[in-house]
């Protein structure tokens, strides 16, 4: 288990890594986002003892990365954004390096490797030297020397920077082969690749963490909010009223002979469905619908709001802001699906 506290970097009058707090569990993979010089790196820094923090602490599986560093990096394999390789080693003879590292009994060390070098896939380049490999495979050897001694903690930054769309995708599959025995921690700008690895999302802008969530909790952001669109000689007064149990929130209108409406309605019975009433509300006001669709949050869409300030997910106090929720959001989601 992982435990960030009250975190604070400072660089002079700079704050890098502003009284941050999370909990990371054992056998969770959480994705750490956020735009670049938001804090993440710096963090992550921090949490493997390459650098020190300025206040706060960092705890791993019960040691102290300050007070007890030796202890608490056993615990750890860290991936940093640029791998630590030497070009003109061999795969293999990097990792036996590795090993002396990190005091991995030589009776012990073929097995691992082996098991490694099938975990990440590098068997067959594992006799060539670093430098000649493509950029993915180098990525493969960094995440093999993350991986020796098998520490129960992987800390990887960016690990799929500069993959072509293949390696990504087998780069993920590494990760979530990893999560069903690591506890891990990764980085990233690919939102869906994290969306789909990750069962935790912690989302960091000018130092503060502004959301935590577990990821499926941002997938039900819309539970009980459909999208209606469909043609009408009502006037959107009509249509409002004969929707109003549904409590309908937004009425686009765009006249084209008849009128064309998209009509957002939330069921305050979240999960249940309502789409036969309100087909027979339709029919009995003579509402031909042309679509019904369920409104959906992307990651990606909820992401770059937060950055720029124009939802605040948490309040000051680490409470969930009641004004960020699918109602909240629900209008400016709908212009743009309207564009």
């Amino acid at each position: 288990m992982i435990e960030v506290k009250n975190l604070t970097k400072c660089y002079g009058k700079n704050t890098a890594v502003d009284d941050i707090s999370f909990v990371v569990n054992d056998g969770e993979i959480v994705g750490f986002l956020g735009p670049n010089g938001a804090g993440k790196t710096t963090t992550m820094n921090i949490m493997t003892g390459y650098i020190s923090s300025t206040d706060g602490s960092v705890v791993i599986n019960g040691f102290d990365i300050l007070k007890e560093p030796e202890k608490a990096k056993r615990q750890i394999g860290y991936l940093p954004d640029n791998p630590p390789l030497y070009g003109d080693m061999r795969v293999s003879e990097y990792l036996d390096f590795v090993c002396d590292i990190k005091s991995v009994p030589k009776s012990k060390r073929k097995d691992m490797l082996e098991e490694i070098y099938d975990i990440v896939k590098i068997d067959d380049v594992k006799s060539r030297i670093i430098k000649n490999l493509s950029k993915g495979y180098r990525q493969r050897v960094g995440l093999a020397q993350a991986l020796v001694g098998f520490p129960d903690v992987l800390i990887l930054d960016e690990p799929t920077v500069g993959l072509d769309p293949k390696q990504i995708i087998e780069m993920r599959d590494v990760i979530k082969e990893l999560g069903e025995r690591h506890t891990v921690i990764l980085s990233s700008h690919i939102l869906h690749e994290v969306s789909a690895v990750c069962d935790k999302i912690i989302i960091i802008n000018n130092g503060k963490i502004v959301v935590q969530k577990k990821t499926d909790e941002f997938e039900d952001m819309s539970n009980g909010i459909f999208l209606v669109r469909f043609k009408a000689v009502k006037q959107s007064g009509e249509i409002m009223s004969a929707f109003e149990k549904f409590q309908p929130v937004f009425d686009g209108v765009k006249e084209s002979g008849t009128y064309d409406f998209s009509l957002s309605i939330i069921d305050e019975n979240e999960g249940l469905d309502f789409r036969e009433e309100v087909f027979n509300i339709a029919a009995k006001e003579n509402i031909p619908i042309l679509m019904f669709k369920p409104v959906t949050f992307s990651l990606e869409e909820i992401f770059i709001k937060v950055i720029n300030n124009e939802y605040l997910l948490e309040t000051e106090k680490g409470e969930e802001n009641p004004d960020m929720n699918a109602k909240g959001v629900l209008s400016d989601l709908i212009d743009e699906e309207e564009e």
